[in-house]
């Protein structure tokens, strides 16, 4: 099932207002004096923001530059090959750069204009129900360190990477946008846990892990595929399954590792249908019906 505290490293803040990222003992910069105070810093700056402001500007090393146009030239090389075409045009009307870490104002400034999109700075992991309910409002949290240099193409963690190159580029389609919309509006409708956790999980399958059936071939759209140098490429390998809301919602998976099982679309017309109408009309009572396959109320 889908665990919180998994995705990202814990951060705390201490009495005195010190902030601590606390990194797991197999994470690249574990060992790195200089990271660990790095990343400190950066999610200090994201606790200390305040909503509706501008995010604080990240003055990024050059190694943390490096680290990015390392990435981002492997990962648009892949996107051509392996994304969807939705996402594709959607990456090259947005035109992220690969030659630095754009600020997350860049970002909002060249995706508002695309889908009424912008991103807020995010320390570490964002509580449910604050992060997907802002989607109604328009708003993708986001963090913005960078993963150890020592490991440019592997990350044990969301990064700016996936945060950017996977999220924004996604985002930048209108249709992709609208469903997230939906699912942020549909965070406002439910109170239960149990339908909170319902909705991540469909999400997890579609809007991350997404793929999609196209002229013959099989294509992501997800934003964890996208931005996954590995996984990008294995993805095909996986056992594919058509969308069905209530397998994808109740699904147990494992997300330290390569998803063995997806969910593959017709077309992006199906996802808009089966994963967006789910969203748009989800209540409390949606994981209930999906458990034991109780029709909808009409």
């Amino acid at each position: 099932m889908f665990t919180e505290a998994q995705l990202y490293s814990p951060v705390t803040k201490g009495a005195g207002g010190d902030v601590t990222v606390h990194l797991s003992d197999a994470h690249p910069g574990v060992h790195d004096p200089a990271y660990r105070e790095r990343r400190n810093a950066i999610a200090a700056l994201a606790l200390g923001h305040r909503p509706g402001t501008a995010a604080p500007a990240i003055e990024y090393t050059e190694q943390e530059q490096g680290v990015w146009r390392i990435v981002a030239a492997e990962l648009a090389r892949k996107r051509e090959r392996y994304a969807c075409a939705e996402v594709n045009a959607a990456a090259a009307r947005l035109d992220l750069p690969a030659d630095h870490i754009p600020q997350l104002s860049e970002v909002s400034a060249k995706l508002f204009p695309l889908s009424g999109f912008g991103y807020a700075p995010a320390a570490g992991l964002v509580p449910l129900r604050e992060f997907f309910g802002s989607f109604a409002d328009r708003i993708f949290h986001s963090t913005q360190y960078i993963r150890h240099h020592s490991a440019p193409l592997y990350t044990p963690e969301p990064d700016a990477v996936h945060e950017i190159l996977g999220h924004a580029n996604q985002l930048a389609s209108p249709r992709f946008a609208a469903i997230y919309e939906s699912a942020g509006a549909a965070v406002a409708r439910i109170g239960t846990d149990r339908a909170l956790k319902f909705l991540a999980d469909v999400f997890w399958f579609s809007m991350e892990f997404g793929v999609v059936r196209e002229d013959g071939e099989i294509r992501c759209y997800g934003a964890g595929l996208l931005s996954s140098y590995g996984e990008i490429e294995e993805f095909r390998h996986a056992e594919l399954r058509p969308l069905d809301i209530t397998a994808m919602g109740t699904a147990v998976y494992d997300i330290t590792r390569y998803q063995p099982i997806l969910y593959c679309a017709e077309s992006i017309g199906e996802i808009e249908d089966t994963v967006g109408g789910f969203f748009a009309e989800m209540d409390d009572e949606s994981p209930l019906r999906a458990a034991y396959r109780i029709p909808e109320r009409r």
